[in-house]
């Protein structure tokens, strides 16, 4: 079997971008990834091009040798961009070799785990803040919009949540300043009345949702270690799943973590093992996230097992589309150290119409897919039918 073409779609996800790649063989079949990345999706897709000269007339199946090839390609800019187009390419390839199998990637790599996963309601507030319109559900205009939020949650079956800094208002937003912003917000200081704010916001869902049901908090990138400090203190009393904390400084993290009884998840960010080791050496939060769709799967399942030789939980990081909520699911089934799963509920209206199945959830959790390959496949008229043609995400 030898790779014959390898094509990439980016597609309009309403405020951002999801960036699929489809590999095909010279044997018929045909293999899917996902390696979306809302800032720079355009240089994902270029990088996937400049890969393919590398790939075309190899064997697709020996996939770990088709890393290499990529890796070595790429070596003098390691992470980020290439990466992320490594990811796209590589999930394609195990797609391709479970597919000739006639067998799903969980039986690829030893079979399930689990028979479900449980799932967090992801960006809970945070996609209506900017996109109600889109999405066709009620503004948050006031605290008691979050409230009811809340309870919708629980209503339908939901026991964990994630939100961000969400500020309800007409129109309400969200406060993202780690990612860009006016002069001043590089600091990543923490105002008191924001401080203020953030202990009404997950006061309100904690009271909205009740004593059984998780909650956790992205800060991404927004705040220095000082800051992520008194936040994690004055939300102790909320009890948080975990408070989440981008950041690329193990030291930094492990200090924010000695400073409170708020449990600490950080790693969307890093990239294989090498990135991974030093926050696992440093013990430097207590769940660890990993990027399937920017890591690759074969490299995911790597850190899952060394983060379970260091006794940690993971949990995907997963806000892309249902193609990546398959293979994040997959993860999550082969691997014995899982603690928890990312999902968008709010999402675009044409996001069910591109996949041929859609994720099996009831009750907050979600079924592990067993059909073959992913356990779906993207239908390319659909996604040629919402081009990405924004140029830049509004997240």
């Amino acid at each position: 079997m030898k790779i014959t073409h390898i094509e990439t779609f980016i597609v309009d996800a309403g405020w951002r971008p999801w960036i699929f790649v489809r590999v095909d063989t010279d044997e018929g079949i045909s293999g899917w990834g996902e390696c979306s990345d809302g800032r720079s999706p355009y240089g994902v897709t270029g990088t996937v091009r400049d890969l393919a000269p590398l790939l075309i007339g190899k064997d697709p199946r020996a996939y770990e040798m088709r890393f290499w090839d990529m890796l070595r390609g790429t070596r003098q800019s390691p992470g980020g961009i290439a990466a992320k187009a490594i990811a796209g390419v590589e999930l394609a390839l195990i797609d391709i070799k479970a597919r000739a199998l006639g067998i799903s990637v969980v039986e690829l790599f030893g079979g399930p785990t689990r028979e479900q996963i449980r799932l967090y309601w992801s960006h809970c507030g945070t996609s209506r803040a900017r996109n109600h319109d889109l999405l066709n559900t009620p503004p948050l205009r006031t605290i008691d919009d979050i409230a009811a939020l809340g309870r919708e949650v629980v209503e339908k079956g939901y026991t964990a949540l994630k939100t961000n800094i969400v500020i309800p208002g007409d129109p309400a937003s969200v406060f993202f300043g780690g990612f860009g912003g006016a002069p001043g917000t590089t600091d990543g200081v923490v105002t008191r009345p924001l401080l203020r704010h953030i202990e009404t916001l997950i006061g309100t869902f904690r009271d909205a949702v009740g004593p059984d049901v998780d909650i956790n908090l992205d800060l991404n990138f927004n705040f220095k270690p000082e800051s992520c400090m008194r936040i994690a203190q004055v939300l102790e009393q909320f009890d948080l799943l975990w408070l989440e904390i981008d950041m690329y400084e193990p030291d930094a993290i492990r200090q924010i973590k000695d400073a409170t009884r708020t449990k600490i998840c950080t790693g969307e960010n890093l990239f294989y093992m090498r990135d991974f080791i030093p926050y696992f050496q440093a013990r430097a939060a207590d769940v660890f996230m990993i990027d399937v769709p920017w890591n690759g799967f074969a490299q995911s399942k790597k850190v899952g097992d060394l983060a379970e030789a260091h006794q940690l939980n993971v949990a995907p990081h997963n806000y892309y589309s249902h193609l990546s909520t398959f293979i994040s699911a997959s993860l999550c089934a082969v691997l014995p150290n899982v603690r928890i799963m990312e999902i968008d509920v709010d999402d675009v209206p044409w996001r069910d119409d591109m996949v041929t199945h859609l994720p099996q959830i009831e009750n907050g959790h979600l079924t592990i897919p067993t059909d073959t390959g992913w356990g779906t496949e993207m239908i390319e008229d659909v996604l040629k039918a919402h081009p990405w043609e924004k140029g830049n995400a509004n997240w």
